[in-house]
């Protein structure tokens, strides 16, 4: 199935689409979802409880847990493309018995039996949330992550993503259904949880951090430059069956983050030059060698795929970005 059938490279046909979201609810979904309204889409989204109701009264189908034995039928009436979010997410305290075959339950499975589903309904194209865990974890200094590196993911959530993207590749390449993949690396923006909040609330609290001489370099995507890149892999004639990473296409070491917070919420950065070496050996310590890693790391994607091929360009700075981060997580 060719490109043409989203007419001229201007209008990418957008205007014809009728969207199904799955992930709806979530940090990433509920901000695609208010883009797609905002635009005055067609959308449906699909939930797992009878009883959800989304902003702006957006249709729901429930089709409870995303499973390989779920029916999507009454989801994918009259859908042309799929934005396919839900997951089962990167836990750091996993309790799950067999947490590789949790994952793969919901990720893999999940995943392909929707895409399956929609392939024999008909939809266009198909839009994977992956995550730049099937690259790696980390890259040397001035080594960033590319779509053509050998993936390498470490954990069960990674590997689990790598497997839905081969799968799904195979199945775009047996039915004709146009799959894109997207890898974003760690996304922020209004309603951010776990460790990126953390970080605000205590910049926002004045505490002292010692993170005044990381001379890391990390990839970050704010949370509106990712719904503008789904928005484009949805439509544009060039992302049919290719991967990309996105990031908002200016790299910060973690102190030069801290400081953007600090300007973004209006506290002086309250930084202590403690050197890395003690960092680490401090983590090692204390056994949070891990999230050190995360705040010390290196890990680097190249867009340059997204810039030539799509013509896209991150819409919102990392300053704007982190602005409307902190002014959504008002610390008192």
């Amino acid at each position: 199935m060719g490109a043409g059938r989203y007419g001229d490279s201007n209008s990418h046909g957008f205007d014809n689409l009728t969207i199904l979201l799955t992930g709806a609810t979530g940090f990433v979904g509920a901000a695609l979802l208010r883009r797609l309204t905002g635009d005055g889409r067609d959308v449906v989204a699909l939930v797992r409880a009878p009883t959800t109701r989304l902003a702006g009264a957006v249709p729901t189908v429930c089709a409870g847990q995303i499973a390989g034995t779920t029916d999507f039928a009454a989801a994918l009436t009259g859908v042309t493309a799929v934005v396919h979010l839900a997951a089962r997410v990167h836990v750091l305290h996993d309790t799950s018995a067999d947490p590789l075959a949790a994952f793969r339950a919901t990720n893999v499975q999940g995943a392909l039996n929707l895409a399956r589903q929609a392939a024999a309904a008909g939809v266009n194209r198909f839009v994977f949330m992956s995550s730049v865990k099937v690259n790696g974890e980390c890259t040397q200094p001035g080594q960033a992550f590319t779509e053509a590196d050998m993936p390498d993911p470490q954990d069960a959530y990674g590997l689990s993503k790598h497997e839905a993207e081969l799968g799904l590749r195979q199945l775009g390449a047996d039915t004709g259904m146009e799959v894109v993949i997207v890898r974003p690396p760690l996304v922020y923006g209004p309603g951010v949880k776990a460790n990126f909040a953390a970080l605000m609330r205590a910049v926002q609290r004045g505490w002292p951090l010692p993170l005044g001489a990381v001379h890391n370099r990390r990839s970050l995507v704010a949370l509106d430059n990712l719904a503008d890149f789904i928005v484009t892999c949805m439509s544009h004639p060039k992302a049919a069956n290719q991967t990309f990473l996105v990031s908002d296409g200016q790299d910060l070491s973690t102190t030069e983050l801290v400081r953007g917070l600090a300007r973004a919420a209006g506290v002086p950065a309250r930084l202590l030059p403690v050197p890395d070496w003690a960092l680490q050996a401090g983590a090692a310590l204390l056994g949070k060698r891990d999230a050190v890693q995360r705040l010390c790391g290196n890990l680097q994607v190249d867009i340059s795929k997204a810039r030539s091929l799509l013509g896209w360009a991150p819409p919102v700075s990392v300053e704007e970005g982190l602005r409307r981060a902190v002014a959504a997580k008002k610390t008192p």
